[in-house]
């Protein structure tokens, strides 16, 4: 299951290259109207330094606010039960009522109130100490599981890395941070060991258990894609086709670039899935600008580059080396390019990447069967 992260990070990288928008809105996240700021700057307390980090909100966001406090334009959708007033105010007295949020991007960020993937009979899990997400994903997760064993009463889902507590850095893996991807390993044949050389894997797996989660996990949940060798896909594909699947649907699984199955090289021995977790990523969209008022939870995740030492990034963002330490579990001072960072910082986060409004594409579910003469 170990895989080079450059190797990994490069598939994730390609495949949301065309949903940048949509996932992390970096180029949309700088601008606000001015009510919009006016509004926000209401429901925080003010910032002794004078700065203002309105300016993180997401570029166009309508200003003009309903009778809930919520912006009329859509911009909200998974959260309305929420006024800003509200959410403000429960952040700041009972954070856990608020449930899982998901912080930043699924390559740079963290989960607030993490959930745990519980035991169950339909799956196994490797190591529960990295079985850490989304509410959302974790839902996702026992229930494709299940649905699977319905059908097969054999299949027990085997699921390695979610995420750790509190998201971020991961090793190896340099996403599984925002609590919305899940590393899934196959179901093989009865009689197959684990153990079998990945280069035989397409030979060995048991075909109709992986495509009932495959097919599971595209109808019964928001699946933003699923990452898996293409000699994988082949024969998921050729069986899936024998068994009366429709090839117009098949293709759009499979086939071109905008499908939500796609190749990874490194992946022929278990599926990498990326959920959506629509209520999470919007409470962490719509909580960012106020993370200056919590103390405990106001940090920038920072990428670490060549040249970056602890001291340097404590001055950069108004930190302290010790803060930084415990807030990553660093026991010294060396640092890994490549891997995330979270660094507390002092005052309004005005460099954190704001993702943009988030909205979940439709299920691309499977044509109804052909009326019986």
């Amino acid at each position: 299951m170990r895989v080079s992260w450059r190797r990994a990070l490069g598939c994730v990288t390609a495949v949301l290259a065309s949903a940048a928008l949509a996932d992390d809105g970096q180029a949309n996240a700088r601008a606000a109207s001015d009510e919009r700021a006016s509004l926000v700057a209401q429901l925080k307390p003010p910032d002794p330094s004078g700065q203002d980090d309105a300016a993180d909100l997401s570029e166009g966001v309508e200003a003009e606010a309903s009778s809930t406090g919520l912006p009329s334009d859509g911009s909200l959708l998974y959260t309305t039960d929420l006024s800003d007033e509200e959410l403000t105010l429960r952040f700041r007295e009972a954070p856990a009522s608020l449930g899982t949020i998901s912080m930043g991007l699924a390559e740079a960020g963290r989960v607030i109130n993490s959930a745990q993937m519980p035991a169950g009979e339909a799956w196994l899990l490797v190591d529960p100490s990295k079985a850490f997400g989304t509410q959302e994903a974790i839902d996702s997760l026992m229930g494709v599981a299940r649905d699977v064993q319905s059908t097969y009463p054999a299949a027990k889902l085997r699921i390695n890395h979610l995420g750790k507590e509190g998201g971020g850095w991961l090793r190896p893996h340099q996403s599984h941070q925002s609590g919305r991807d899940a590393d899934l390993g196959f179901y093989y044949r009865e009689g197959v060991s684990l153990g079998a050389p990945t280069q035989t894997r397409e030979k060995s797996i048991d075909l109709a258990m992986n495509w009932a989660l495959v097919r599971s996990l595209i109808v019964n949940a928001d699946v933003q894609f699923i990452l898996v060798d293409r000699r994988i896909q082949k024969v998921l594909y050729d069986y899936a086709l024998g068994l009366g699947e429709k090839k117009a649907w098949l293709d759009q699984v499979f086939l071109g670039k905008d499908t939500l199955v796609k190749h990874c090289r490194g992946h022929r021995d278990h599926f990498h899935v990326r959920f959506f977790a629509p209520r999470s990523q919007e409470l962490g969209r719509r909580l960012q600008p106020l993370l200056a008022a919590q103390t405990d939870e106001n940090m920038i995740i920072h990428r670490v580059a060549r040249g970056d030492s602890l001291g340097k990034l404590a001055a950069t963002f108004s930190s302290t080396v010790k803060l930084i330490q415990n807030a990553n579990g660093l026991k010294s001072s060396a640092l890994t390019v490549g891997r995330t960072l979270n660094i507390p910082v002092r005052g309004p986060c005005t460099k954190c990447p704001l993702p943009a409004p988030l909205v979940v594409p439709p299920r691309l579910l499977p044509p109804e069967p052909d009326p019986k003469s």
